[in-house]
C-alpha cells in the first residue's frame, strides 16, 4: 500500500497551521514516510447524520490528494463481499452490525458464526477497526463514562482533573429528593440522561435548583453536582496521538440569588454545540486561559489507553476561582469532528499514520 509523502507546500502548509494554531497539540510528530503499495481504502458505516458532518468536501479532497479512498459499507450485506478495506471507519448501535465487527476483530479462526465472515478475517488479517464495539459501548452509559477519569486520580504540578460527585436513578421519580439527600449530594444538580445513543434528546441537560423540583424528572438518569465554571467549557478532541482544544459557551454560574428564586427544573438542548463558540469571545483571561498543554497531554493519552479508544472527545471545565481544579464531564465517541477547524487535515495524517505503523510491524515481523 503507497501513501505519498507530503510535498514542500504541504510542509509549509502544516507549519504555518502550527505556527498559527497553539491549541493543536500533536503527541507525536505527524506522519511523513511513505508506504509502498496500493491506495489506502477505509470502509464506513455511518448514519446519514454523520455522514454529511464528516465526509465534507474539504475532507475528501485531500483524502484523494493522499490516496485515500472512503467507500461506504452496507451493513445490510455480509462484510465478505465489500471492500477489501484497510480501514474500517463506523457509528452504528445495531447489535447485528456490532457483532460483525467483533468477528473482524477476534484472532481466532473458531467459533465464527458464518463462514463467509472467518474468510474475511483469514483473508484480511491487518484491517483496522476504529474502534472495538466493546470499547465503545463503555461511553453509551453515563453511569460507567466517567470512571476511567475518577480512577485515574491525575494531579500534577499542571493542575488537578475530577470528574463531579454524581448519582444514578433508575426509575420512580418520586424517590429521588430522599436518594439525592443519602448520598448528601450539593444543589443545584445538573441531570442528564442515562443513556447516549446519538440522538440529540440523549445530550439534552436539566438543572434542578431545589429538593421539591428533583420529583418532576423523568428517570433514568444521572445527577451531577454543578459547579461553577465561569460559563466556559473546553471541548478536547482526540484523533489517535493528536488532540485540539476548543472553547464554547456553556451554562452560567449559580449564585445565591439564583438558588433563592428559582424552584422549577430548567431544560436546556446541547449545550457545547458548536453554535455556542467561545473562540472570539471577548471573556476574561482566567476564565478563557486554555488547560495547560502538558495536563492535556497527559490526560489525553491515559484516557486513550484505558478506554481503548482513539477517536472520541471529552467536556471539561475549570472550578471558578480555582485555577488548577478541572472537571470531566462527559465523553462523547466519534464527536462532530467536521466542526473542529482544520480537522481534514489532521484526520487525514491520523489515517495515514495508521498505515505506516501497520506497514513497520511488517517489516520489523512484530
Amino acid at each position: 500500500m503507497r501513501v505519498h509523502e507530503d510535498g514542500p507546500d504541504d510542509k509549509e502548509r502544516e507549519a504555518e497551521e502550527a505556527e498559527a494554531s497553539p491549541d493543536l497539540m500533536p503527541l507525536s510528530p505527524p506522519p511523513t514516510a511513505a508506504v509502498a503499495g496500493q491506495r489506502l481504502v477505509v470502509g464506513y458505516a455511518l448514519t446519514k447524520k454523520k455522514v454529511k458532518s464528516f465526509l465534507q468536501p474539504k475532507l475528501l479532497s485531500l483524502a484523494r490528494k493522499k490516496s485515500i479512498h472512503f467507500v461506504s459499507i452496507d451493513e445490510t450485506r455480509p462484510l465478505s463481499e465489500q471492500g477489501p478495506f484497510d480501514i474500517i471507519l463506523h457509528k452504528l448501535t445495531d447489535k447485528e452490525w456490532q457483532q460483525v465487527l467483533e468477528v473482524v476483530l477476534e484472532h481466532q479462526s473458531k467459533n465464527f458464526d458464518s463462514i463467509k465472515q472467518r474468510d474475511y478475517r483469514e483473508e484480511h488479517p491487518e484491517v483496522t477497526v476504529l474502534d472495538p464495539p466493546n470499547a465503545i459501548q463503555h461511553l453509551h452509559n453515563r453511569q460507567s463514562m466517567l470512571q476511567e477519569v475518577a480512577d485515574l486520580n491525575l494531579s500534577n504540578v499542571y493542575g488537578e482533573v475530577c470528574t463531579p460527585r454524581q448519582l444514578v436513578i433508575m426509575k420512580d421519580p418520586l424517590s429521588i429528593p430522599s436518594a439525592v439527600a443519602k448520598a448528601g449530594l450539593t444543589l443545584p444538580l445538573v441531570a442528564k440522561p442515562l443513556v447516549v445513543d446519538g440522538t440529540s434528546k440523549s445530550h439534552e441537560l436539566s438543572l434542578a435548583y431545589v429538593e421539591t423540583s428533583l420529583s418532576m424528572l423523568d428517570p433514568p438518569l444521572v445527577l451531577q453536582e454543578f459547579v461553577n465554571h465561569g460559563g466556559i467549557l473546553f471541548k478536547v478532541y482526540v484523533v489517535g496521538e493528536t488532540i485540539r482544544v476548543v472553547r464554547r459557551f456553556s451554562l452560567p454560574d449559580v449564585n445565591i440569588y439564583d438558588l433563592e428564586n428559582n424552584d422549577g427544573i430548567f431544560r436546556f438542548p446541547r449545550v457545547s454545540c458548536a453554535t455556542n463558540n467561545a473562540e472570539d469571545a471577548e471573556v476574561d483571561p482566567s476564565i478563557a486561559e486554555l488547560p495547560p498543554k502538558p495536563l492535556l497531554e497527559k490526560l489525553g493519552r491515559e484516557l486513550r489507553r484505558r478506554l481503548g479508544l482513539r477517536l472520541f472527545n471529552f467536556d471539561m471545565i475549570r472550578e471558578h476561582g480555582r485555577k488548577d481544579r478541572y472537571y470531566v464531564i462527559d465523553i462523547n465517541y466519534f464527536p462532530g469532528y467536521g466542526k473542529m477547524p482544520g480537522y481534514e487535515h489532521i484526520f487525514i495524517d491520523f489515517l495515514l499514520s495508521l498505515v505506516q505503523n501497520k506497514y513497520k510491524r511488517r517489516l520489523s515481523g512484530s
